[in-house]
């Protein structure tokens, strides 16, 4: 069966099991989280990201040793809008995110009733309003998820960070974990997956989809050190290493060369503000 048509059977087959996932986290959404506690929520989030990805033939292998309990916030890199369910399939987080996205059909709701925090990017206000959210969370001990580049790439570099972003860690003494994405496609880089430019998202769901072999590496690096810039951390509370089985190749990450220090560096700046 040539190519083409082998991408609409998957395509088929994966959106007939698609969508009545999705109806079921809408329902969740709606129903199930107001009762639930916030360990709870993050159980449920966790259990159904896995099955999204799982649906999508999307297979996520984690390495590193990510924070797993207590306050902590992740600075990825950002290709997708996947990126929110791998995160999430290892500890559930809650976002940091531009404003347009609650406007995505079905993703947004998903997102918006899992407790992202929207932002208006370019309103000064809305920087203030979403630092006091953070705070809020912290105080609950959530993880929460920032992508300071703020918009996708193919994910093969990085983007300038916006400094702004970083404002909550003036007021909170929480760890800083770097963690880097990188999408491969039968074990080959590839930006198959990647979510950019004036792409639609039905487009995007169709090649991702209609594809075969996807996976994604996620990386977690050693939390930042920040005390020489005035912004002591806490330690790292109880994390969670990954068995050596499900690390990636040798072949170093692009973006995590730098990553790190990247981040280390807008922190500074936004603590200079």
């Amino acid at each position: 069966m040539a190519g083409g048509a082998m991408s609409v059977v998957w395509f088929v087959a994966r959106m007939a099991f698609l969508l009545p996932l999705l109806v079921v986290g809408l329902l969740c959404v709606a129903v199930v989280y107001p009762l639930l506690s916030v360990r709870g929520r993050c159980r449920l989030n966790r259990r159904w990201s896995r099955l999204l990805l799982g649906v999508c033939g999307i297979r996520v292998r984690a390495a590193g040793t990510p924070i797993m309990e207590g306050p902590v916030l992740y600075v990825a890199n950002h290709v997708s809008w996947i990126d929110i369910f791998v995160m999430n399939s290892v500890r559930a987080t809650a976002f940091i995110a531009k404003s347009e996205i609650r406007a995505w059909p079905v993703i947004g709701y998903l997102v918006a009733g899992a407790g992202t925090l929207f932002i208006q990017r370019g309103q000064r206000h809305a920087v203030h309003a979403v630092s006091e959210a953070m705070q809020a969370r912290f105080a609950q001990g959530e993880a929460l998820g920032l992508f300071p580049e703020g918009t996708t790439s193919l994910g093969e570099d990085l983007l300038p960070f916006h400094a702004s972003l970083f404002e909550p860690v003036r007021f909170a003494s929480v760890p800083v974990q770097p963690l880097a994405m990188q999408f491969r496609q039968h074990g080959k880089r590839s930006s198959t997956a990647a979510f950019v430019g004036e792409e639609t998202l039905v487009a995007n769901l169709w090649r991702v989809l209609g594809s075969r072999g996807l996976s994604v590496d996620i990386i977690y690096l050693p939390p930042l050190d920040l005390s020489v810039d005035g912004a002591p951390v806490r330690p790292p509370a109880t994390a969670s290493p990954q068995s050596p089985s499900t690390a990636p190749s040798a072949a170093a990450v692009a973006p995590r060369a730098i990553l790190a220090e990247r981040a280390r560096q807008a922190i500074a700046r936004g603590l200079n503000r």
